[in-house]
């Protein structure tokens, strides 16, 4: 049975957050097709990294571990997990979306001849007959994301070359641990075999890492603004909100073009993706980019003078109003009934 396999990026000899979230999809899929889930860890000094992977519901972990694999470089992992996939022949990969992801799954799936679908907002396993040629097809993995600048929502299949191959942003898919015990199986990859000379002709001398100044993803409660906040005295008033109940701020891409915040604030399709408890909307018009990367918050409430707004379908609540008026109400509320 062709299995389901997850490539883990390692940093610092911890895995990323974006690599477990796709361990808790690979596992559900794997469910659902019967099959097994295998993980895939390159890097040095890896004897204990099956610990942080096991509990994602991993059966098989392949590891190579190697002196020279401390830093990511394209040639040698490419080489290791292309010849790996061509043995194990596994029937879906899914990567990570991140810049190693961006770099390492085009040339997987150019060495392997096979498809990829790029930033999926979800992976579903479904049939798929093709009325021309009269075939079905049983089991399919359904790459869907948004496409056509955001107008369509689109189902990608890819029924004919193998593996199935797509990547996930970080923060899309839920994180959940299976069994803090669960029965892994690690096979140590014996590197040479997979690796040669040449694929270490770039030598990384040295390597700076800029760690992000803000980061949105895991803020339980998000007050975010968009082109309609209009100007940075209404922005500020955001800010002000979100400072006052233990949350932060983000934004729309349109209010990042607009100037209004900064990009590390930006949440959607081309930004991250959040799962607060409490999601403020503020002058969102909610094009489907902006709700592809929020649209599971926990509770919705939109503030816009637009009652049309596209936002307003997935609000729980919804306050009809310019947020300049609006806010500072909130804002007074909130510190009046909190004493």
């Amino acid at each position: 049975m062709k299995n389901v396999f997850v490539y883990c990026e390692i940093e610092g000899g911890v895995v990323a957050d974006v690599s477990l979230e796709l361990l808790s999809k690979g596992r559900k899929l794997a469910n659902e097709l019967s099959c097994k889930l295998e993980a895939v860890a390159i890097g040095s000094n890896l004897a204990e990294i099956g610990k942080q992977i096991a509990p994602f519901g991993v059966d098989y972990l392949h590891v190579a571990d190697d002196e020279r694999l401390a830093l990511y470089a394209t040639l040698p992992h490419c080489a290791i997990v292309v010849k790996l996939f061509k043995e194990a022949k596994p029937q879906i990969v899914l990567v990570g979306a991140s810049a190693i992801g961006r770099d390492l799954a085009p040339r997987i799936a150019s060495s392997l001849v096979c498809g990829l679908t790029a930033d999926c907002t979800s992976l579903e396993i479904g049939d798929y007959e093709d009325r021309k040629s009269k075939k079905e097809y049983k089991n399919l993995l359904y790459q869907i994301r948004p496409a056509f600048g955001g107008n369509i929502i689109a189902t990608i299949i890819n029924p004919d070359m193998h593996p199935q191959m797509a990547t996930v942003r970080e923060g899309v898919m839920k994180k959940d641990i299976v069994d803090d015990n669960y029965n892994c199986e690690v096979c140590q990859l014996a590197v040479n075999d997979y690796v040669s000379d040449t694929d270490f002709v770039i030598e990384i001398i040295e390597r700076h890492l800029e760690k992000k100044k803000i980061n949105i993803k895991n803020a339980p409660i998000i007050v975010a603004g968009g082109y309609g906040v209009g100007t940075k005295q209404n922005a500020a008033l955001l800010f002000e909100l979100a400072n006052a109940i233990g949350g932060d701020v983000g934004a729309s891409r349109a209010a990042v073009d607009a100037d209004l915040f900064e990009h590390d604030r930006q949440i959607g399709q081309t930004g991250v993706t959040v799962r607060p408890k409490l999601y403020i909307a503020c002058g969102i018009s909610g094009a489907v980019q902006h709700r592809a990367g929020m649209d599971e918050s926990a509770m919705i409430i939109s503030i816009n003078n637009d009652v049309k707004a596209p936002i307003n379908a997935i609000a729980d609540y919804i306050i009809e109003g310019d947020i300049a008026e609006v806010l500072p109400k909130m804002i007074k509320y909130y510190k009046k009934n909190s004493k």
